[in-house]
């Protein structure tokens, strides 16, 4: 058995790293070297000498086959198994675009952001880092110069002792390249590790701080009058027999739930009334996986393997379940190129929605407050740079005419540095005034991410000639090619509907005196008139 890791370089070579041998031929086997070896393309054979042994079944390489498919057939050929031992290098599986340079050059404002969020992310290291890398570059592009110098050498008639002398050197170049190479390597590891952590710019008017400090944006209707007790919802849907919380504990355990008789027919209502509303606007339905491999998760931003994470892990895999569609839907683009003329995309869709709720509890988070399953209607938006901050407006107007039509009171706020996840560049939050409870609650949110998801994710598009995009420094290469360069699109976000909230909110608000619930006039086409 062997760890297997593999990229392809531009010599066109295959190269391995140590303790690595694969695909040559059918059933056939062979004693192979610890040390790097190299794949020769034309041959199909892989030279070995010196070193460890080990053996290894090998398979036959079918040149016309995509990477991505010669990887996937050596990993089903070769039995692996997970290096323990704690020198054993391990490959990343992904990694993102970012700009270290200009984290470099304005190492200042970024550890200032950090700091202003709460982040752990460590400026200052990955500072050293990137500069460690950026040194040990500079001494392998210098050496790779050395060795196609000597190479050119050799060309040409030799006496017998210069060209002895020329393979000494060439290989003693050769061995040095391959160490440096393999430093490279480690320290890019390292520097995507620790620069993956540092969180999005943030708007300039985002207030610095706590959620104290939240500003209110928008305060949309008023509080209700009643003449009687208000019940919360736990205690109208046990009268009402909508809700089974002992039972869904029993089988699934607690914050899970069955939904019974009426609430079903609300559930279903209130995504249908969502999916419609955001349809009319012009967007795209979607209905996406609830299971996503946890590179695609950390590509959106988040941090899976994080204390107190949200993410629920399918054990003996690389998936997890989704906690949004914002995930899917963004990964739905990863590694493409978009022409401009389809910008914006947008998006509305439907997921179940799973979270752990680490350290979730008391009265407040009780009944369908927080919970680890639930149905979500989310927006989702792919735009130019320059459009960003129009959309995330658009995204929150939305949400502000979607709730004012059920007769809502709720307020909107512009979320403060310390309330913002990783990627977002802004938030606001929309609070409903739920009277059972006797406060506001959470039942929306609004992002713009910026470039942060689409760096990590590979999105880009080409901006049409002579509208390259004023938010950016980058400018056209002077050559054969007059096309503006690639750039990175910008995504937002946005809770159409989260039905569970949804649900407390309406009927909290909406219930009578008899314990009877009315429900709003917008929803009842979707719930049988």
């Amino acid at each position: 058995a062997c760890s297997f890791s593999c990229s392809i370089n531009t010599s066109g070579f295959t190269r391995m790293s140590p303790s690595v041998a694969c695909l040559v031929a059918v059933n056939t086997s062979l004693v192979f070297s610890s040390q790097s070896v190299v794949l020769n393309k034309r041959s199909g054979f892989i030279p070995c000498k010196g070193g460890g042994e080990g053996r290894i079944h090998l398979l036959k390489i079918d040149y016309a086959l995509p990477v991505k498919r010669i990887l996937c057939s050596a990993t089903a050929a070769v039995e692996t198994h997970r290096a323990e031992e704690d020198n054993v290098h391990t490959w990343p599986s992904w990694r993102a675009n970012i700009d270290l340079k200009w984290i470099r050059d304005n190492k200042e404002a970024v550890s200032l952001n950090a700091h202003n969020r709460k982040s752990t992310a460590n400026v200052e290291l990955v500072v050293a880092l990137y500069d460690q890398f950026s040194n040990v570059q500079t001494e392998v592009e210098g050496l790779r110069a050395q060795r196609n110098a000597v190479a050119n050498k050799m060309k040409g008639k030799l006496d017998p002792l210069e060209r002895k002398k020329l393979i000494e050197e060439g290989k003693c170049l050769k061995d040095r390249l391959a160490a440096l190479e393999e430093d490279l390597a480690k320290l890019m590891d390292k520097l995507q590790k620790e620069a993956q952590l540092i969180p999005n710019l943030t708007h300039p008017n985002v207030p610095v701080g706590g959620e104290d400090v939240a500003s209110l944006r928008k305060m949309m209707g008023s509080k209700r009058e009643f003449q009687f007790p208000v019940k919360d919802h736990v205690e109208l849907g046990q009268e009402l027999d909508l809700f089974d919380f002992d039972s869904a504990a029993e089988v699934s355990g607690a914050k899970f739930y069955y939904l019974k008789n009426e609430a079903v027919l609300l559930e279903m209502g209130l995504i249908n009334w969502a999916l419609t509303e955001l349809v009319r606007r012009g967007y795209v339905p979607l209905s996406t996986p609830d299971i996503v491999r946890s590179s695609v998760l950390e590509k959106c931003g988040f941090q899976p393997r994080a204390q107190n994470t949200q993410v629920y892990f399918i054990n003996g895999s690389d998936q997890c379940l989704v906690g949004t569609a914002e995930i899917p839907v963004g990964g739905m683009y990863m590694d493409s190129i978009i022409a401009n003329s389809l910008l914006p995309i947008k998006h509305v869709a439907f997921s179940h929605c799973f979270r752990t709720e680490a350290g979730a509890a008391g009265y407040a988070t009780r009944g369908l407050y927080r919970v680890h399953q639930f149905s979500k209607v989310e927006m989702f938006v792919i735009c130019r740079p320059e459009d960003s901050e129009v959309f995330l407006e658009e995204l929150i107007s939305i949400e502000e005419e979607l709730f004012s039509s059920l007769g809502l009171h709720f307020k909107t706020l512009d979320m403060p540095s310390e309330d913002l996840g990783a990627p977002a560049y802004r938030k606001y939050d929309v609070e409903a005034w739920m009277p059972g409870l006797g406060r506001y609650g959470e039942i929306s949110s609004a992002s713009n991410c910026t470039d942060y998801q689409s760096r990590r994710l590979n999105i880009r598009y080409r901006p049409a000639i002579g509208e390259l995009s004023l938010s950016t420094d980058v400018k056209p290469k002077q050559g054969k090619s007059s096309l503006p360069p690639l750039q990175f699109v910008h995504t937002l976000n946005a809770t159409a509907c989260a039905v569970p909230r949804m649900m407390i909110s309406i009927l909290e608000n909406f219930q009578r005196q008899d314990g009877s619930v009315i429900i709003p006039e917008a929803l009842k086409p979707f719930m049988g008139g």
